[in-house]
């Protein structure tokens, strides 16, 4: 920030609305079980604020800075990715895939890369609950510590939560802010978009794993394959991409689509979910569902229009632009190892939808493509967390499984995998999207 912003018109409001921020931010950190409550005291702050003539934002205008098609599409994927895991489709291709390696080192490394494309559409945390038996059952049969195996599918979750529009928040967010639909994840101006980068990491990560488990080199035994209940909620998440796929490619003006689709979907899931289940087991579905991320990324919405409304983005980019000499490469590279370092220790949401308007206005001034750097920032977030047990969701459950069965996990243990995993992941995928949009 400069001085002459401070000493501007408004310049209180500025200060309070990033105190409150901040404020908000730190606690986040220090009560992170507890952060949707946190999140909403921050907004009534800024709105008791309002009600002093010192905030920027009334309530009507609170609401309208929520991205309810991002809300929407969070919720939907919510409903759908619990009853697909329901289903146990995904334990059977797990334990399918797992059969299929000769070395226990090969089982582990195959394990991860599934944990990655499951999370490619379903979210990171449920990931890792739904291969933990399978992890465990694999690590006690073949007589190695678990571990190893998952902080692996932990960290492989949460890169490949961002190579699709409902992989993970942030693809969520990124769509949402830019008006991307699902294709433009796969293809963007007739380029390989973000799928194809976080692919691109995906292989060189996958390879830093295999040197790693490459030491468990004794030979595979047979794991029983697990049966599914049902094939039915896999033929839903089918026709969900199908149904995402075809309104990304048409032509329309209707902004909640890609919401709207993914609620129906999600609701078709939930009334299949109800015609198979007793009555009091909808109490323990419901309760298993994460709501409080979805009510979370609401508040968060408000606290960064705040940001935006008192200048404070003009502001970061300013300073962004004046460090970096204006150099594009230079302010890639910033964004890109700003978002690993911040989101190693503390949450990506509120960062990335606060540094996304940043981006926007700094590829506005240099005139280049905001979405090499919206990869950027968005690759950078996500896969930033896999540095530490404490960066990601994925990461703090699989720790907590593995402390309930008796395993202690530190922190250099898991930055013993997790760092080069993310070093050589983000090299990989954002230079990649360096070099394909450049020139846009």
């Amino acid at each position: 920030m400069t001085l002459e912003s401070f000493g501007s018109p408004g310049s209180l409001e500025k200060i309070l609305v990033l105190a409150v921020f901040a404020l908000t931010y730190v606690f986040i950190v220090i009560l992170y079980h507890r952060k949707m409550i946190v999140v909403w005291v921050g907004v009534a702050l800024l709105l008791a604020l309002r009600l002093l003539g010192l905030g920027p934002m009334s309530f009507r205008q609170a609401l309208g800075a929520v991205e309810w098609n991002v809300i929407l599409l969070y919720f939907g994927m919510l409903l759908v990715s619990e009853v697909f895991l329901y289903s146990k489709m995904p334990d059977y291709l797990a334990t399918v895939l797992t059969r299929g390696a000769r070395r226990v080192g090969g089982a582990m490394v195959l394990l991860c890369v599934f944990s990655g494309f499951l999370s490619i559409a379903l979210e990171n945390v449920a990931v890792v609950l739904l291969l933990a038996p399978v992890a465990l059952a694999i690590a006690r049969k073949c007589d190695v510590p678990p571990v190893p195996l998952f902080i692996g599918i932990a960290i492989s979750s949460n890169l490949q939560g961002a190579a699709t529009l409902i992989g993970d928040p942030p693809s969520m967010l990124l769509a949402g802010f830019a008006r991307l639909g699902f294709n433009d994840f796969f293809v963007y101006d007739g380029r390989p978009g973000i799928f194809f980068a976080t692919q691109v990491g995906a292989v060189v990560s996958t390879v830093v794993l295999m040197v790693i488990f490459r030491r468990y080199s004794r030979e595979m035994p047979t794991v029983p394959r697990e049966p599914y209940l049902s094939a039915v909620p896999t033929y839903l998440v089918v026709g969900l991409i199908a149904a995402l796929v075809a309104s990304s490619s048409i032509s329309h003006s209707f902004h909640y689509m890609t919401g709207l689709l993914c609620a129906v979907f999600g609701l078709l899931c939930l009334l299949w979910y109800v015609g198979r289940t007793r009555a009091r087991e909808l109490s323990t579905f419901f309760k298993a569902l994460d709501w409080q991320t979805g009510v979370f990324l609401v508040g968060i919405f408000v606290l960064v229009e705040s940001l935006s409304a008192v200048g404070v983005m003009e502001d970061l980019a300013d300073i962004m632009l004046r460090v970096s000499g204006s150099r594009p490469f230079v302010i890639y590279m910033m964004v890109v190892w700003m978002s690993v370092l911040i989101s190693g220790f503390v949450d990506n949401v509120p960062f990335l939808v606060a540094m996304l308007p940043v981006m926007q206005i700094i590829t506005t001034r240099l005139g280049v493509s905001p979405y090499l750097f919206y990869v950027g920032l968005l690759l950078g977030a996500s896969v930033g967390g896999n540095i530490t047990p404490i960066g990601a969701s994925a990461n703090i459950v699989a720790m907590g499984i593995m402390r309930k069965q008796g395993y202690r996990t530190g922190f250099w243990d898991f930055m013993r995998i997790g760092f080069p995993f993310t070093v050589f992941a983000v090299l990989a995928s954002t230079l990649f999207a360096w070099v394909v949009f450049r020139g846009v």
